[in-house]
């Protein structure tokens, strides 16, 4: 372990540990280890610095009503999420959030070395003498993941924390500044305005001549600050390093070998002897990028930024028509009702998003990070005025998925229909890349009339779009009655207790049928929720105790009644073991099974990429038919879930299960752990058969707890693979009022030949076009256009703009459409709003405790290549969304 230190500059002292995994680039992320184990990547470096900054705020900040953390406890240990979360906010807090979080930055650091735009841009990663260059782009970026998480845009500023995370971690591994004896980060690196001092300049030579693939004397008397080339553009000039590694065109060429840190692999890092302390150093800029973040946000916004908390964001959208009064005042009591109940609390939310909707409009959206104004807000909705069914709801879920951070809630409350229910799948892929879950709560009373007027037969299916969005994002809806709704409303408050929802067996539920769920020793307040036109029902506990619909306490459980909606919860501590459950009643009731827990997981896709100049796993928004494709499981809540005497619960398997029905099984995977056990990080390769062709899958964990006995765990939201690649770049450079920006757009087959119209849209409406409005597919063929989005001079600074492709597939039996998602920041001129240095001089930190798209053709025509990440192919993939496809809550 490496002593501790301070960044006075900064305001609050940082804590400096690190425990290096023994086994585990700075190569992009944990699938690189493959390829050079030992080695410490990028993933490794950002995780390492965001838990010392998180740690350090939890020391300086002590939990109220809670033992203050001590810094002795954590000396000589590996720092884990759920370790210091569960010391700070109480036993069982899970930590998904923020390690979900912290998972987008990571992610969007490993994209540096993926994305065509950004892989070979040697500003980007500070190749080939491009040191001024590449600082004023980590301070550029450094900047807008300050204006975005400002804007509370904090998806949009993790990505632009990642990026600038990745260039700043490979100063240290591809400049020569350890070389030069430095121990310590750069004190002018993060700021725009100090120079950078003894630069190498053109002509100056940097490197002599190394045969071997281990080059650690190729630079005996250079004491000049200098980097290596990589590649054949730039050219490398006589004299100078380049990258070196395997991969490296350029260290073929006089003088050959290397200086890159990047990995202990002398096939990539002809330095590699130097790679742990290009770790030290790079880990100890990582911590001061963090704490400059925290420095200026303060500690309430750098929490938001990584999602420092176990609490839920509470995200209502509100129909307003006068039909809607009870509603309304449901909506309000619940939302007065968590407010009081949770302020002060680990469970307060941190952030509020109130979207209304009023026949014909929607919206204003309205968000703060401020109780009292959310509910001053919320209370100023009245309902007025009348209006035809249906109405625009789809549309106001739209913009408040567009502004609900990741991993949320959100509760539509309404009494009508959607008018505009052609978003219905653009929604569904919103929830998905978004990861929220949805549930509507409608109060469909056919007896009540005033304040809403149907001019027509409505049809008995018109809720179905409701239905898609609820399962498509893991949610449901409730019909209820207006004398019910504040009851039933109070699953607001129980949904945002980071409930799990429990896999059913069989998983197509049949009325007059048993049904079966399994409780494990790790849940707590299991709850089964039913509504329909349920007559009779009866559960039965593993030790044969059964309980039937009488309402309150009974022999397994407190039940309650509201109309047609149905709750009973088990008595703690509930048996272990297998419950039986059966319901008589007509038509189709809903059930689901939901419980407390701190053991859960989270979901990633990717490509794993093997013979590039950085392999690792190029992380995918969803699998791709005809794409092969793997799983990375990362389980939370191990540290709470460890049995004293057995140890940590395990996961070996995966279940996959067709949708919407859940009952035809996919196939079983087994899971494999990556790095640390106590990280908890499995893999799996995703069956071909899966992959065949586009569809929806559920996805089931099965394993043993500490004692041996059986474990599953299920993520509600069903992952999809899309029927083709579908991606979406930005700009080279920021948004600003007034400008015009290039967007790149490509679109790639694995599975067959595809006829594809392209669609595109903005919110907000600005100027957008595009030369790519059709292509024709053959298997492995690619298709490239460009949009252009002209940003009007009245753009508000801060302000975040939303483009949307979408892949219709045209003839008999299309696929399902395809949408991407790419949301760019609007900025301010570069003359405001600057990174300013501080006004003391930074102090030493002592160790630590160019896009491809042609702009010539609307549209050009190559081969994607095959199932296997190879060259040939791997160009095609650019600038898609980094966020999960699917996530477990």
């Amino acid at each position: 372990m490496l002593p501790g230190g301070a960044l006075s500059h900064l305001g609050p002292s940082i804590l400096l540990l690190l425990q290096l995994p023994p086994t585990s680039a700075f190569f992009p992320n944990v699938w690189s280890l493959l390829a050079a184990p030992g080695s410490v990547t990028h993933q490794d470096l950002t995780e390492e610095a965001a838990l010392n900054v998180t740690l350090q705020l939890f020391l300086d900040r002590p939990p109220p009503g809670r033992p203050r953390l001590r810094l002795e406890d954590y000396r000589g240990r590996t720092l884990l999420a759920d370790d210091i979360f569960a010391a700070y906010f109480g036993p069982g807090s899970p930590s998904r959030r923020f390690r979900a979080a912290l998972g987008e930055v990571s992610r969007a650091n490993a994209a540096q070395d993926f994305l065509p735009a950004s892989r070979n841009n040697p500003d980007l990663h500070f190749d080939a003498e491009r040191l001024v260059q590449g600082r004023t782009l980590l301070v550029g970026a450094l900047r807008e993941t300050l204006v975005a998480a400002r804007a509370f845009e904090y998806t949009l500023a993790r990505q632009r924390l990642g990026a600038a995370l990745h260039a700043l971690q490979d100063f240290y591994s591809h400049s020569n500044w350890v070389e030069l004896g430095e121990r310590q980060p750069h004190p002018h690196l993060l700021w725009p305005r100090p120079e950078l001092w003894s630069l190498a300049q053109e002509g100056d030579p940097t490197c002599s001549d190394c045969e071997e693939l281990s080059c650690p004397g190729n630079m005996p008397d250079v004491t000049l600050l200098t980097s290596g080339y990589f590649g054949v553009h730039p050219p490398k000039p006589r004299g100078k390093c380049s990258h070196g590694g395997h991969f490296d065109q350029s260290s073929s060429q006089p003088p050959r070998g290397g200086i890159n840190k990047d990995s202990t692999s002398p096939s990539f890092s002809p330095h590699h002897k130097l790679h742990l302390q290009a770790v030290e150093v790079a880990l100890l800029a990582s911590i001061e990028a963090f704490s400059l973040l925290r420095s200026r946000l303060g500690d309430r916004g750098f929490s938001r930024l990584l999602d420092i908390t176990p609490a839920s964001t509470l995200s209502f959208v509100l129909d307003t028509t006068g039909s809607m009064g009870e509603e309304i005042n449901a909506a309000k009591i619940q939302a007065r009702r968590i407010a009081e109940q949770r302020q002060g609390s680990p469970m307060e939310p941190g952030f509020y998003v109130l979207v209304p909707f009023h026949d014909p409009g929607f919206g204003p959206v309205f968000t703060t990070s401020d109780p009292d104004r959310f509910w001053q807000r919320l209370n100023e909705i009245q309902a007025l005025g009348g209006g035809d069914e249906p109405e625009m709801s789809l549309s106001a879920l739209e913009l408040a998925l567009l502004h609900t951070p990741p991993l949320s809630d959100i509760f539509v409350f309404t009494d009508a229909s959607p008018k505009d229910a052609f978003l219905t799948s653009r929604v569904e892929s919103l929830t998905r890349e978004r990861r929220c879950r949805v549930t509507f709560l409608v109060t469909e009373d056919p007896a009540r009339v005033q304040g809403r007027v149907r001019r027509e037969v409505l049809s008995p299916l018109r809720f179905e779009p409701y239905e898609a969005i609820a399962l498509a994002s893991g949610g449901e809806v409730i019909f209820t009655k207006d004398q019910h709704i504040r009851d039933v409303a109070a699953i607001v408050g129980e949904s945002m207790a980071g409930l799990v929802t429990l896999p059913l067996e069989p998983p197509a539920f049949v009325p007059g049928e048993t049904c079966v769920f399994t409780v494990d020793r790790l849940l707590r307040r299991v709850t089964v929720r039913m509504h329909g036109d349920i007559s009779s029902f009866w559960i039965r506990s593993p030790a044969g105790v059964s309980q039937g619909p009488e309402e309150g306490t009974g022999p397994l459980g407190h039940t309650r009644r509201f109309g047609q909606f149905w709750t009973v919860t088990m008595a703690d501590p509930p048996p272990t073991g297998s419950w039986e459950m059966r319901i008589a009643a007509e038509g189709s009731p809903r059930l689901r099974v939901q419980a407390q827990t701190p053991l859960d997981f989270l979901v990633h896709f990717g490509v794993p990429v093997e013979d590039g100049p950085h392999p690792g796993l190029y992380p995918l928004t969803q699998p791709v038919a005809g794409l092969r494709t793997q799983l990375l499981v990362e389980v939370t809540g191990l540290a709470s879930s460890r049995d004293p005497e057995h140890g940590q619960p395990h996961f070996s398997h995966v279940v996959l299960r067709g949708a919407p029905s859940g009952a035809p099984r996919l196939g079983r995977v087994p899971l494999e752990p990556v790095g640390p056990p106590e990280r908890g990080l499995l893999a799996a390769t995703l069956p071909p058969i899966l992959l065949s062709t586009a569809g929806s899958f559920f996805l089931e964990l099965a394993g043993r707890d500490g004692g041996g006995r059986g474990l599953r765990r299920t993520a509600p939201q069903p992952c999809t693979v899309a029927p083709v690649l579908l991606e979406l770049g930005g700009p080279p450079a920021s948004l600003t009022p007034g400008s015009k920006a290039p967007l790149s757009l490509r679109v790639a087959s694995f599975s067959g030949p595809q006829d594809l119209d392209l669609r595109t849209s903005v919110n907000p409406s600005f100027s957008l076009t595009s030369n790519l409005s059709r292509a024709q597919l053959g298997l492995n063929e690619s298709a490239w256009g460009r949009l252009w989005l002209e940003v009007p001079d009245s753009a508000a600074p801060g302000s975040v703009v939303t483009v949307t492709v979408t892949a219709v597939g045209q003839g008999a039996g299309p696929a399902p459409p395809t949408h991407a998602f790419l949301r760019l920041l609007v900025l301010a001129p570069a003359s405001q709003d600057q990174l300013e240095s501080p006004a003391r001089p930074a102090g030493r930190v002592l160790p630590p405790v160019a896009s491809t798209v042609p702009a010539s053709a609307p549209v050009t025509r190559g081969r994607a290549g095959g199932g296997a990440a190879s060259p040939s192919w791997w160009g095609t993939i650019a600038g898609v969304l980094f966020l999960l496809g699917c996530s477990s809550w």
